[in-house]
């Protein structure tokens, strides 16, 4: 199966038409080379800041605020390209209004009939929680899909053992990591969670970043990162856990993966994290003991 992952470089369109247009070029790009599953990265909906007057631009809140009148312009076009390309596509995210007056960073997945389900962001970075206005979710999914199931983490929580654990253990055997950085540390902390987390589940890590420069764009404003699929380190898989990256400038890193393939690998494995996993619970040392030296 081929998956697609997008090192999608923030632009400046003027209108929605302009970042649809665009948007269905890339994913009909991605799909013509062969990809089931097309992934879009974290806060793709704040590229939409461009059209929006400078003084909203400048101001967070407000930013959020008017991008809710595009929300169902939204739905409609990526369940239009994933019924056209008959994909599985996650949209990036977008910043939900809800009943109490916060926003939920949700990452849409739709299928190849048009209807979707969603994860929203459990975990919030310093800058979602500074302006207040941002709630984490309060579920955490998998998804049942013809590749076997799938889940989503949105870039901050991939850097939780426990949310990917547990979705491993609901049968997740690919995590999606739409994911936006704007320093090389950020960058490598949602590099490193991701190897990690493919460690210890022995699943496939698929991310896909933000990228570029958008100086009038407050939110967007730098973009760190690479588009990677990263893989648990051990016989049968590369030794150093990267399937494949993307290089600078591509917009689509386009890699082959083989969820079986990563199963058969589990009898000849060097170690089985995931079998051991328990170990860390055992009472006796769940705690740690302080001793005098």
């Amino acid at each position: 199966m081929k998956i697609a992952l997008a090192q999608w470089r923030i632009g400046a369109p003027a209108s929605f038409d302009e970042f649809a247009a665009r948007v269905s070029a890339e994913v009909a790009a991605a799909a013509a080379q062969g990809a089931r599953i097309v992934v879009l990265p974290e806060y793709l909906a704040l590229e939409l800041a461009s059209t929006l007057d400078a003084k909203i631009r400048a101001d967070f809140a407000a930013t959020l605020a008017a991008l809710q009148a595009v929300h169902e312009d939204w739905l409609r076009l990526f369940a239009g390209l994933a019924t056209t390309h008959r994909i599985h596509l996650l949209a990036g995210t977008f910043l939900l209004a809800q009943p109490n007056g916060k926003y939920r960073n949700r990452a849409y997945l739709f299928s190849p009939d048009g209807a979707h389900v969603f994860q929203d962001k459990l975990a919030l970075t310093g800058f979602e929680k500074a302006h207040r206005v941002i709630e984490p979710g309060d579920a955490l999914k998998a998804f049942e899909s013809p590749f076997g199931r799938i889940a989503i983490a949105i870039c901050y929580d991939s850097e939780f053992p426990l949310y990917a654990r547990a979705q491993r253990e609901a049968g997740a055997r690919l995590l999606l990591v739409p994911s936006c950085t704007d320093t090389e540390a950020g960058a490598t902390r949602v590099r490193i969670g991701c190897m990690a987390r493919a460690l210890e589940n022995r699943i496939f890590v698929a991310q896909s970043v933000t990228a570029g420069e958008a100086p009038d764009n407050p939110a967007l404003d730098t973009n760190t990162g690479r588009a990677a699929v990263y893989a648990p380190s051990d016989r049968g898989l590369p030794d150093d856990g990267l399937l494949a990256a993307a290089k600078p400038g591509e917009t689509w890193l386009i890699a082959d993966i083989d969820l079986d393939a990563l199963e058969a690998t589990a009898g000849n494995a060097q170690v089985a994290v995931p079998v051991d996993w328990e170990q860390q619970l055992r009472p006796d040392v769940v705690r740690a003991k302080v001793e005098s030296l």
